[in-house]
């Protein structure tokens, strides 16, 4: 502790190396155009327009089902690329953190119930599957202040899953490849509550080790706090035997 300003003592201390991370930091946070971002937001858009695809004409149109298929692929295929270019490039925002499942949620959702509006997918489906994932999410925000429940394997088969099985059903697909796509669909369904069930388990899991370290550190904080009076009237003590 010398005294001198840190801006004054020259040479590369620490408190530039850290205004500088931090300043990096700020640009990256500000940068909201970016590809990552710009991919979020397509998919978004695309929600009304697959809804429009899929739903023209009665529902029914092969044709027009291929094109509303064609859009879903696409967001789909921008929901792994923005994900990937983010964390490879850096270009994570809090714009990007709350848009994207926003996004994913969004355009599966959109897909599960103009299918059971149409009488191709059972409303029991649906119901789960969106049951599973806005449960999940509310559940992340539950326990955020304790931690980010990571992304699990079974997880991202569960995803794989449910594209598969909606995209063959969002195609007006007949015979063997009809058949197909409920066992698709079925698997989809098992993977969504298998994994969902394994989320509340480490959401509680985590939320009670987080409780834990709160109240760990509180009783740290208290127990030097009662030691603070102690040392001060030591330190008096021995100043009036001095004089």
């Amino acid at each position: 502790m010398t005294g001198v300003p840190a801006s004054a003592a020259g040479g590369s201390g620490a408190t530039p190396a850290r205004g500088g991370k931090l300043g990096a930091a700020a640009v990256n946070q500000a940068s909201l155009w970016n590809i990552a971002n710009l991919l979020t937001m397509a998919r978004l858009v695309l929600v009304p327009g697959f809804v429009v695809l899929l739903l023209h004409d009665g529902g029914y149109d092969p044709a027009w089902r291929s094109i509303a298929w064609a859009a879903f692929a696409i967001a789909m295929i921008t929901d792994v690329f923005d994900g990937h270019l983010a964390r490879k490039y850096n270009l994570v925002t809090d714009f990007g953190k709350i848009a994207d499942p926003i996004a994913d949620k969004a355009i599966m959702g959109a897909a599960l119930i103009c299918l059971s509006y149409l009488g191709d997918l059972p409303w029991w489906v649906t119901g789960v599957i969106l049951f599973r994932e806005l449960g999940i999410t509310l559940m992340r925000f539950w326990v955020i202040r304790h931690g980010v429940i990571p992304a699990s394997r079974g997880g991202k088969m569960k995803t794989l899953a449910q594209g598969t099985a909606v995209g063959m059903y969002v195609l007006a697909l007949t015979g063997p490849l009809a058949t197909l796509r409920f066992w698709v669909m079925a698997v989809a369904v098992v993977l969504t509550v298998v994994t969902g069930l394994d989320y509340v388990r480490q959401a509680v899991v985590l939320r009670r080790q987080g409780l834990a370290a709160q109240k760990a550190s509180e009783a740290a904080e208290a127990s030097e706090g009662a030691r603070g009076p102690e040392r001060v009237s030591g330190n008096r003590g021995g100043a009036e035997a001095e004089r």
